[in-house]
């Protein structure tokens, strides 16, 4: 997890005074010491990594930097499962230069050096970093224990986070000499909420969008900047408790795990910290959720969104309090599949994001929304707008903040091997535990029957039923494929749709498929020339290709 962000400036290198030796520059910071050029680069790339985003190949760029000679290869290591990672080399040689360098800098601030702007900015960095990594483990889960399930949405009282004294014992060792600033009694628990929370998101993140392939790791990337902006000195330091008036709305392909998107969002959201009490004033995990829109009819959506009062309809035997009135600031509500949303409801939905306010069914009393807006849909609402079936002004509103999740089909095609990393996955969530033969059992049936080319037109969605078909079953039969088809060599015309889908064929491999199916159908060159408006000859040509 090395380069989530903590700290924020880039600042470029010091330029060498004329005279120095070329493997050195004189520092204000250092007064009469002397400070290596390879030291100061060190310091420079630490910047720059401390707030980079973490699922962005920049990363491993300022690892390198830092580094040098000692950063250690590892293919793509940002995209490597949080659970499967192990220790990271690259990290813990970082941490093994960073500490000893930051207790030498403020060693000699104390002894009276001054440092310059962009030096003071630097070690500021360098202290974060190291205050961050330090405290790393133990902010995995220090909430409440609902807060390792990513899945469910029950609030917990938090609780008391024991190591808060030492973590300002620390900080307070870093900032407390002369030329920096100490972060004051406000600053600190801030601090430490915008620690936790980014290791929250990136956990989510990582649990919710598996994949090594260039769209998997862009998608983590964009959730990533959905949660804290592309500038996280400016999330730090002004935006981290505005987001919530900022709306995301998710797009792609149904099956192409949007719900898991916004659950990243919705529940990597800030949260306070009381030094005090010594705990976080909410619960963001417990405090998501979700209603698919398409699955109720306009007026349960209305009251499960803005609630309702006694009496307003038949039915309303008692006050019913709305998901939009019950989310706390911290939390955020989905609405999957806007695209089905009643033109009524638009309306008021319009409302609630101009003015955050809301009246429940029945009531004139004026209510305020104070969560966060995540929407999804897979429906193209341009087209849409275009047909008079979704408000132009509402999908304004809901743009703010564009999220596109890709097809299992561009996945794929991007990086084959990905396939086998799902498939475990899959396995692992439905089990408990991991099990390599199963794996290998899955792989080989889709080779044999589907072929890796298949274009998986369900997502995600659909291999996960496939794997569970043939856990139970050890076949799997696409939509589409009629009662009696075998998978695989009887099951032709799923497979050459599947790579028309794909958008993968020749135009000569398209022909000769296609004359290959018609040729099955009906048994004869002839009858297939016939129908196809070929020569028979060509006809023989390409089905005996075949």
């Amino acid at each position: 997890m090395a380069g989530t962000a903590v700290a924020v400036m880039h600042v470029s290198h010091l330029a060498r005074k004329p005279g120095r030796p070329p493997l050195y520059i004189q520092c204000t910071l250092m007064g009469h010491q002397m400070i290596s050029t390879t030291e100061q680069a060190f310091m420079d790339a630490v910047s720059r990594l401390a707030y980079c985003n973490p699922f962005l190949p920049e990363r491993i760029t300022h690892e390198q930097a830092a580094l040098g000679p000692a950063f250690v290869e590892g293919g793509k290591p940002w995209n490597v499962h949080p659970d499967r990672a192990g220790v990271d080399v690259n990290l813990t040689r970082l941490m093994e230069r960073a500490e000893p360098l930051v207790a030498k800098l403020g060693a000699r601030m104390r002894e009276g050096a001054r440092p310059r702007e962009a030096e003071r900015q630097q070690y500021e960095d360098l202290a974060l970093f190291v205050l961050y990594y330090r405290y790393l483990p133990r902010f995995r889960h220090p909430v409440t224990d609902a807060s390792t399930d990513h899945a469910g949405g029950v609030a917990s009282k938090p609780r008391p986070v024991a190591f808060y004294r030492q973590f300002v014992a620390d900080a307070r060792a870093f900032f407390d000499v002369p030329g920096v600033a100490l972060p004051d009694d406000r600053e600190l628990p801030h601090l430490f909420a915008c620690f936790f929370q980014m290791r929250r998101a990136f956990d989510l993140i990582f649990s919710c969008i598996i994949g090594v392939s260039a769209p998997a790791v862009r998608l983590r990337a964009e959730v990533w900047q959905s949660i804290f902006t592309h500038d996280m000195r400016r999330y730090r330091r002004r935006l981290y408790d505005r987001m919530g008036d900022l709306t995301t709305l998710v797009t792609g392909p149904s099956g192409t795990g949007k719900e898991l998107v916004a659950s990243a969002i919705g529940r990597a959201r800030y949260v306070a910290f009381d030094p005090d009490a010594r705990r976080f004033t909410a619960d963001a995990v417990g405090a998501f959720r979700a209603i698919n829109l398409s699955a109720l009819s306009p007026t349960l959506i209305e009251s499960e969104l803005f609630g309702h009062v006694r009496g307003s309809f038949t039915g309303a035997v008692a006050d019913h309090v709305g998901w939009l009135e019950a989310c706390p600031a911290e939390g955020a509500v989905f609405l999957d599949e806007i695209g089905d949303l009643d033109g009524s409801i638009q309306v008021k939905l319009l409302r609630v994001l101009q003015t955050r306010t809301f009246h429940r069914i029945g009531d004139t009393t004026p209510r305020v929304f104070e969560g966060k807006i995540i929407a999804a849909t897979n429906r193209d609402l341009t087209a849409g707008m275009q047909a008079g079936r979704f408000r132009n002004d509402l999908y304004y509103r809901l743009c703010s903040d564009l999220i596109r999740t890709p097809s299992l089909g561009e996945r794929l095609r991007d990086e084959p091997g990905e396939l086998s990393d799902l498939v475990a996955h899959i396995i692992e969530r439905q089990l408990g535990d991991t099990d390599d033969t199963l794996v290998d059992e899955t792989l080989t049936w889709i080779d044999a029957n589907l072929g890796r080319d298949y274009a998986w037109p369900g997502n995600i969605r659909e291999l996960e039923q496939c794997v569970r078909n043939i856990l139970i079953r050890g076949v799997y039969r696409p939509a589409g494929a009629a009662a009696g088809d075998t998978p695989g060599g009887g099951d032709d015309l799923t497979r050459s749709l599947a790579c028309i889908n794909a958008a993968n064929l020749t135009a000569d491999e398209l022909v000769r498929r296609y004359c290959t199916l018609v040729y099955q159908q009906c048994g004869s060159y002839v009858e297939t020339a016939r129908r196809l408006g070929l020569d028979r000859r060509t006809v023989r040509a390409r089905v005996g290709n075949d």
